[in-house]
């Protein structure tokens, strides 16, 4: 497993010092990862032309998602007018093929009578995640929010019964039904809800500029829709609701709705 890079905010407001147009990122560049820049506060700064969000110290998120092309295009304004753009080679990954059999039949190709609750929850997941926050927490360096095995990683081609399905976009952690779940970074809860069809017991939490976090098959939730949770906080327990074969935590992250890898921006597993 390899070691996530330290993302404090205090090392990234300290990695800039030019008063012209310049940029840093922290985080290595390839398909799934999220990574933080910093700028000259008040630059407009563009992803392959599509206008980012900055805080007022100059710091930013941007991401790439699982079949990010070789390259993308970082571009930034400075208040003075003068211009910087860097050229970002994007590394490929390989993914992984995992077969799981014993999913409920419901689950894998859901009836008709259940296919307008789906797509209800779809636009209910879609409104969740605020991509206008004015806030930094995605710079914190991470921690792991449950203790287990990794059982599922990100990317990951899912066949369902024998049948192909959507990647994985997330990692599990297998852990016992009860186990605690902590908020692995500071953030406000957009979506707290015990019972949606796929994932059962699900909580989203915002970390600012469209960074999210998602914590799906929940048996219980301990904070609701609004609620403002710091690194640590217990926010639910382990289960196996929805469509899942036990009980396991999925984890999962999101860019701007683009779902990329959470487990790059946590150290090795401490087991």
């Amino acid at each position: 497993m390899r070691r996530a890079i330290a993302l404090t905010l205090a090392f990234i407001l300290a990695a800039l010092t030019s008063a012209r147009a310049d940029v840093v990122y922290v985080g290595k560049a390839e398909q799934g990862a999220l990574l933080i820049g910093r700028t000259i506060p008040g630059s407009r700064v563009t992803l392959d032309g599509q206008p980012l969000m900055i805080s007022s110290d100059g710091v930013f998120a941007f991401g790439f998602s699982r079949d990010h092309g070789p390259r993308a295009t970082l571009t930034v304004m400075a208040p003075d007018g003068t211009e910087a753009t860097r050229t970002i080679a994007v590394e490929p990954r390989k993914y992984e093929v995992q077969r799981i059999d014993g999913i409920a039949p419901k689950y894998v190709s859901p009836p008709a009578d259940v296919l307008k609750r789906i797509a209800e929850e779809k636009a209910l997941k879609a409104k969740s995640r605020p991509d206008n926050t004015d806030a930094v927490w995605f710079a914190e360096k991470f921690i792991w929010p449950a203790m287990g095995p990794v059982s599922g990683v990100y990317g990951s081609q899912r066949i369902f019964n024998g049948e192909p399905r959507r990647p994985h976009f997330g990692m599990d952690i297998a852990a016992p039904t009860g186990a605690p779940v902590r908020a692995p970074a500071d953030g406000i809860v957009t979506l707290a809800n015990p019972d949606m069809y796929f994932e059962g017991g699900l909580i989203f939490i915002d970390h600012g500029q469209g960074v999210s976090t998602n914590y799906m098959h929940l048996s219980r939730l301990d904070v609701k829709s609004g609620s403002h949770v710091k690194q640590g906080d217990l926010i639910g327990a382990v289960g196996g609701t929805g469509r899942a074969t036990g009980p396991h935590l999925h984890w999962g992250m999101t860019w701007r709705g683009t779902p990329l890898d959470p487990q790059l921006l946590v150290a090795d597993h401490p087991e």
